[in-house]
């Protein structure tokens, strides 16, 4: 067998491979800045936590690092790095933090961390060196020697060497160097003649990534052994596959809001793993065989909402089939009251009852134009304390009958088919198709009455037509061949065929002599009476929604992302008008409030987290006084902020009462 002349590949342990010897290891210019936040920050000291609290048999694999010698006396490199860098540069600012926590106190291991981060025969320079542009910037924070007035500046070194030393403990750093380590990875050498570009490509192009599903399906089985892994693939993961086919990840995405009573981010990256992760962390086999089960039945409940068709419950199936029309956010919910209802948990009737209710509130929000994303989470939360907290909280932002009047009287009737099937009381599986009186298109020789064509119509006249012709009042229920005769008839032509329909609804429409605005109003004010008792409103006095997010649904951004400054319009604080335009001024002004009226809460929050207060300005950067010996610290990015509100207003038990009400800007964020 021949062997590769121009690829070498060793596992290696990486503190030992960092550690070594002097080389320096040179980011070239090509590279992409670096780029990892607090969230990826966070995952590895997590992981090497993690790895750290296991037996010594146990290892964590970074991946593989990719360099090549080099080939010029430049800095007196020795490794370029192609891959790797954004990981090789955050370790380096974990064991900075580390090194710089406890130098003082344990000056022995103080020597060992240095040498990860410095030359022996050079201190002052690090082993690393990114880039030109910002290499000065990255060497500063990592040798703690920041030049006076650059105590303020803000980078993504600055930023997460901040939360690391934030974080860790003097009494926790020797379990944080044993995590660190017992980390590995593939080193991967490249010769002369090896294509740098190509074997970069390969590993991180090739192939798709793993999706979150996949990811979970791994983590659930990773560690077990053979036996294990056919049980738990065979009696609980397949029958999940089975069950939800192509919807699996929306499935655990629905299922993970459903359990945790909040949004889960799944935009650029994979946060439902993340989630699941923290949910379920390491399970010994008979306590993943009950998760596994809980797992496997609310599966099969979602197999019946995505196709209610497979239910045996025919009343429950045609609510679900209702709620289809109306879109899946709200799923969560409804498979948690399933599974309730089926467990003898929640009556039957209360459960059509909420259904019903769901489908309302969709329904009316759609009708005034208001939001229907990210309500689930709430509404979750809200059932947690019980069936009548839930009606509660649905009563609360489902717009108001009066609102809803004006909303079908002017707009476009939304999802017709269906409200105009319930409104006429027939069966949704009917092959009925949309007609309305009064055609969109209608041409110059239509006429409502018989004697005026449209052609005579006033502009005014005709526009009010236009505007009316997907509304409520001017749409019918028709069998498909009544309707497809009807596309072009004059209103006194299609009287004759509106008698002959089966449908009430229509012949209904057939009692008007003639069809213009003035009818059309007339039969929306009949039908508007019938739609908000059909979609009826859960009894609630006032009603002040003004599409406001409660604050633990607030959306998390990473980073700072362009216009984060006009975030908001308001924040609307335990009844209190906040006049507060993003997360920063928002992260200042709730630890502030707390720190006044419920200063344990913030020290209890703080304590358990890691910060944000600490006892003392223990390195540079942006710092808030609350009060004498206690600091906040104001160096985070945009969702460590926004995390950190949350947890405290939960801790100070006032998440409830506390709402953000979005901008046009953050709307439109990204």
């Amino acid at each position: 067998m021949s062997t590769a002349t121009n690829v070498g590949a060793t596992a290696v342990n990486t503190i030992s491979w960092l550690s070594a010897s002097d080389t320096t290891i040179v980011v070239p210019v090509y590279q992409r800045q670096y780029r990892w936040d607090i969230g990826g920050c966070e995952q590895l000291l997590a992981d090497i936590r993690s790895v750290s609290a296991a037996d010594d048999a146990h290892t964590h694999f970074i991946g593989s690092i990719l360099s090549t010698a080099s080939t010029t006396t430049e800095d007196d490199a020795q490794l370029v790095l192609i891959d790797g860098q954004q990981r090789i540069t955050t370790l380096m600012l974990l064991v900075a933090a580390l090194h710089h926590t406890l130098r003082d106190d344990d000056p022995e291991l103080a020597r060992e961390l240095e040498r990860v981060l410095a030359r022996a025969d050079d201190p002052a320079r690090t082993k690393l060196r990114p880039h030109r542009a910002w290499a000065d910037v990255f060497e500063s924070v990592v040798l703690d020697r920041r030049a006076p007035g650059e105590e303020h500046r803000e980078s993504r070194f600055d930023d997460n060497y901040a939360f690391f030393r934030s974080q860790i403990r003097p009494d926790e750093a020797p379990t944080i160097w044993r995590g660190l380590q017992k980390l590995e990875h593939v080193a991967i050498t490249l010769g002369e003649g090896a294509n740098a570009q190509q074997i970069f490509e390969s590993l991180n192009s090739t192939g798709e990534p793993l999706r979150d599903h996949e990811l979970i399906h791994n983590y659930v089985l990773m560690g077990l052994s053979h036996g294990e892994q056919i049980e738990i693939e065979n009696d609980f993961w397949v029958p999940i596959e089975r069950n939800t086919g192509d919807a699996i990840g929306a499935f655990w995405n629905h299922f993970l809001v459903m359990l945790t009573g909040r949004e889960v981010l799944v935009t650029g990256g994979r946060g439902v793993y993340d989630v699941f992760r923290q949910q379920f962390p390491r399970l010994d086999i008979d306590t993943l065989r009950a998760h596994a089960a809980s797992w496997r039945e609310y599966s099969e409940i979602y197999r019946e909402m995505v196709d209610p068709a497979a239910s045996t419950d025919a009343e429950l199936a045609r609510q679900l089939g209702y709620l289809n029309v109306l879109g899946r956010n709200m799923y969560p919910l409804v498979m948690r009251l399933v599974h309730d209802a089926r467990a003898g948990l929640l009556p039957r009737a209360e459960l059509l009852a909420r259904i019903e209710d769901v489908q309302a509130l969709l329904l009316r929000r759609t009708v005034v134009g208001i939001a229907t994303d990210r309500l689930v989470a709430r509404l979750c939360r809200a059932y947690a304390q019980g069936a009548d907290a839930l009606t509660r909280a649905i009563a609360r932002i489902t717009p108001s009958d009066e609102r809803v009047r004006v909303g079908v009287k002017y707009g476009d009737l939304p999802h017709p088919r269906y409200v105009l099937g319930r409104l006429a009381d027939v069966d949704p599986a009917a092959p009925l198709d949309v007609s309305p009186v009064f055609p969109a298109a209608a041409g110059d020789d239509w006429s409502g009455d018989g004697h005026r064509r449209f052609a005579d119509y006033s502009e005014d006249e005709q526009n009010s037509h236009r505007a009316l012709a997907h509304t409520l009042g001017n749409l019918t229920l028709l069998e498909q061949d009544l309707a497809e005769r009807a596309l072009d008839a004059t209103y006194p032509e299609l009287r004759s065929l509106l008698r002959r329909s089966d449908v009430a609804m229509a012949r209904e429409v057939a009692d008007n002599d003639s069809w213009d605005t003035r009818a059309i109003g007339a039969r929306t004010e009949r039908l508007a009476q019938r739609f908000v008792e059909v979609w009826r409103r859960p009894p609630l006095t006032g009603i002040d929604d003004d599409n406001l997010t409660p604050i633990l649904d607030a959306k998390l951004r990473r980073g700072w992302p362009r216009g984060w400054q006009r975030e908001f319009d308001y924040v609307e604080f335990r009844g209190e008008h906040w006049e507060v335009p993003d997360v920063r001024y928002l992260f200042n002004r709730v630890f502030k409030r707390l720190w006044v009226d419920s200063r344990q809460s913030v020290i209890d929050f703080s304590a358990r987290r890691g910060g944000p207060v600490y006892p003392a300005m223990a390195w540079n950067g942006q710092w808030d006084e609350l009060g004498e010996g206690s600091y906040l610290y104001m160096g985070w990015d945009s969702r460590y902020m926004l995390t950190a509100v949350q947890g405290v207003l939960d801790e100070a038990g006032w998440a409830a009462e506390v709402f953000v009400k979005y901008s046009y800007i953050g709307d439109a964020m990204r």
